[in-house]
C-alpha cells in the first residue's frame, strides 16, 4: 500500500531562496563591478570590498548585540553593500560609503525589523543619507580611467543640463557610443550601459526580476524628456544611457520588498517613479533623480499596493 503524505498549506514550494537570489542579483552586479574598477582603478576596488565588508558587519553585529538571528549567510547584505558601493564616486574616501553602509543596514533596514519589513530599499536609503550629508564628496567626478582617455569633470547628464537651460544643444558635446560602452565620468557602477544590459538579461534569464518596471521605468522617463526637453532622438537616448537610470531600473526599482507586487500596481509604480525621474532631471536642482524618484515610489507602494489588489472571487467590488 502506497503511504501518502498529508501536510498543510502551501503545498506548492519551489527551491528559489532569499540566498540563491541575492546571488543571482551580486553576480548580475559583477560585470559592471569589474568594468567600473578598470574604469576608473583601484580605489574603486577598495570602495567595493570596504563597503561591501561594512554592510556585513553592521548586520552581524545589530543581529548579535540584539540577540537575534545572525542573517548574514543570505547575501542580502552584500547586495546592499555593492549597491550602495556600484553608487559611488570612484575616488570618495572609504570611510564615507562604510558609513552609509551602516546607515543603510542598521537605519533603514533593521530598526524596521530586517529584511522583508524595511519600507524602503536600504542601499538608496544610504545613497540618499550621504548625498546630505557628504554632498562635497558625492558630487567628485573627477577621476580619471585607466586603459584609455577619458572625459573628466561633470558628468554626461550635467553636461546635457547645463546646455539645455542655456537654450544650446544639449547633445553637441555627448558621445552616444562613449555612453554606451561607458567612457564616461560617474559613479563606479553607473556608467557602462552594456555591463548593465548584461547584468539585467543574466536576472531576466534567470527570472529573478521580470521587465515590466525596469521596461515601463525607463519607457516614461524617455517620454517626459521628449516631451518637456528637447525633441530629438539622440538627447532621450542620451537621457536613458546616462546616469543611473538603467542601473536603478534594473537593480533598484525592482526590489523585492519595497515595490507593489500586483501587476497593475507595478505599472502605476513604473510611471510614477519615471514622472519623477524626469521631473527632477529637467526641472530640479541636480542632473539625477533616480535615487530620490525610487525611494519616494517606496513610500506610496503600500497605498499603490492597497488600491490595485484584486477583488476575490465572489466578493463584491465596492461597499453598497
Amino acid at each position: 500500500m502506497k503511504m501518502l503524505n498529508v501536510s498543510s498549506s502551501p503545498h506548492v514550494r519551489e527551491n528559489t531562496s532569499t540566498r540563491n537570489i541575492m546571488m543571482d542579483v551580486c553576480i548580475a552586479m559583477l560585470p559592471t563591478a569589474a568594468y567600473g574598477v578598470v574604469q576608473f582603478g583601484i580605489n574603486s576596488l577598495l570602495v567595493i570590498i570596504i563597503t561591501v565588508l561594512a554592510a556585513v558587519a553592521a548586520e552581524f553585529l545589530w543581529e548579535k548585540g540584539m540577540k537575534k538571528p545572525i542573517t548574514i549567510g543570505d547575501f542580502s547584505a552584500v547586495v546592499t553593500g555593492m549597491i550602495l558601493a556600484l553608487n559611488m564616486p570612484p575616488e570618495i574616501p572609504l570611510w564615507i560609503p562604510a558609513l552609509g553602509a551602516v546607515f543603510a543596514i542598521i537605519i533603514a533596514k533593521q530598526m524596521f525589523g530586517g529584511l522583508g519589513q524595511n519600507w524602503m530599499n536600504p542601499a538608496l536609503a544610504g545613497r540618499c543619507f550621504l548625498i546630505i550629508s557628504c554632498a562635497k564628496f558625492m558630487n567628485n567626478f573627477t577621476s580619471p580611467a585607466i586603459g584609455f582617455d577619458s572625459t573628466t569633470g561633470a558628468t554626461p547628464l550635467a553636461v546635457m543640463k547645463t546646455a539645455w537651460k542655456a537654450g544650446e544643444s544639449a547633445t553637441a558635446n555627448v558621445d552616444l557610443m562613449q555612453l554606451f560602452i561607458g567612457r564616461i565620468p560617474g559613479t563606479i557602477g553607473e556608467v557602462s550601459a552594456i555591463a548593465l544590459l548584461v547584468g539585467a538579461a543574466y536576472l531576466l534569464w534567470r527570472k529573478v526580476i521580470t521587465w515590466q518596471i525596469p521596461v515601463i521605468y525607463i519607457a516614461t522617463v524617455a517620454v517626459f524628456v521628449f516631451i518637456f526637453g528637447e525633441h530629438s532622438v539622440n538627447y532621450v537616448l542620451a537621457q536613458v544611457l546616462s546616469g543611473g537610470l538603467i542601473f536603478g531600473a534594473f537593480f533598484m526599482a525592482t526590489d523585492y520588498v519595497s515595490t507593489p507586487i500586483t501587476p497593475k500596481g507595478q505599472i502605476i509604480y513604473a510611471i510614477f517613479i519615471g514622472f519623477l525621474t524626469g521631473l527632477f532631471r529637467l526641472f530640479g536642482t541636480g542632473a539625477e533623480g533616480v535615487s530620490y524618484s525610487i525611494i519616494i515610489g517606496n513610500m506610496v507602494s503600500p497605498l499603490i499596493e492597497s488600491a490595485t489588489i484584486p477583488v476575490a472571487f465572489g466578493r463584491e467590488g465596492k461597499k453598497k
